[in-house]
């Protein structure tokens, strides 16, 4: 049968696909729009499979907060030019609008929440990859329920934040706490809440060079402990966002900046991605 322009024009407008992806979806089809665009879908499958083992660098990170719920997700791509395209950047807003209305447990469970379209998170993905010929991955997703929630993401939209509080506190100060966060990665809230394996790896580390410092030899083995023990204080004040020195203000730690506003304010958690790092 005969393919028209209109009727390759209307099945792009479906789409998004290439005109000679239409033209030749719809020849196929046999000019079943409904099969051709289940042809395109499939086409997008294969493409993906064939760029499977390409690296994502670029992409968009999105943040959503609705009262105290918020989600982050990251839409990765291959390069800067595709994800500053208004399909990609559509697909990763849709993502995003999905995952804070359903709130799934984890990344694999979001790929499977339905998009507007009735196609899954996870179908929609394979489909942009077709279209594009460049590989999309849904990189990251996060989630947070408590009863404050700030929010940070970078005017790149390479990387965010957002940070769970106990308490409503004013919004500048979560702004800027988040916004600690996202600068400054801390690897935990405090240091009673370090993950016990960065711990254990940071002390082995301090004891195995002071082991080799030949000003060492020789001394006390409770001596090299806790100068070992000081040197993971020194990381802890460093390295978890309550006792880092507040970006704005050396001369405070954030928990002293947060306690500026309400004294019985506390970070409970915070989730935050890069595509950068």
């Amino acid at each position: 049968m005969q393919i028209t322009a209109a009727d390759v024009m209307k099945l792009r407008k479906m789409t998004s696909a290439g005109m000679m992806d239409c033209k030749q979806a719809l020849a196929e089809a046999e000019g079943d729009f409904d099969k051709a665009v289940e042809i395109i879908r499939e086409k997008g499958k294969l493409v993906a499979a064939k760029r499977a083992d390409r690296e994502t660098t670029e992409g968009a990170v999105i943040v959503r907060v609705e009262g105290g719920k918020a989600i982050i997700v990251c839409l990765g791509c291959e390069t800067d030019f595709v994800s500053a395209t208004p399909d990609f950047k559509a697909l990763a807003n849709s993502i995003a609008d999905a995952a804070i209305a359903a709130l799934p447990a984890d990344l694999e469970a979001l790929k499977s929440v339905k998009l507007k379209d009735g196609y899954t998170v996870e179908e929609e993905i394979s489909a942009q990859t077709g279209k594009t010929g460049e590989k999309h991955v849904l990189a990251y997703y996060a989630a947070l329920e408590a009863p404050y929630i700030a929010q940070y993401v970078h005017n790149n939209s390479k990387v965010a934040s957002i940070v769970s509080f106990n308490k409503e506190v004013p919004a500048e100060i979560g702004k800027n706490v988040a916004m600690q966060v996202t600068s400054m990665h801390p690897v935990s809230v405090s240091e009673a809440d370090c993950p016990k394996e960065t711990v254990e790896k940071e002390l082995a580390m301090y004891k195995q060079q002071i082991a080799e410092d030949p000003k060492m030899a020789g001394k006390p083995e409770a001596m090299l402990e806790n100068i070992a023990k000081g040197k993971l204080k020194k990381f802890f004040k460093e390295q978890t966002l309550e006792d880092q020195e507040f970006i704005w203000d050396a001369k405070i730690s954030v928990l002293d900046y947060i306690h500026t506003a309400d004294k019985d304010a506390k970070v409970l958690a915070f989730r935050r991605f890069s595509l950068t790092d």
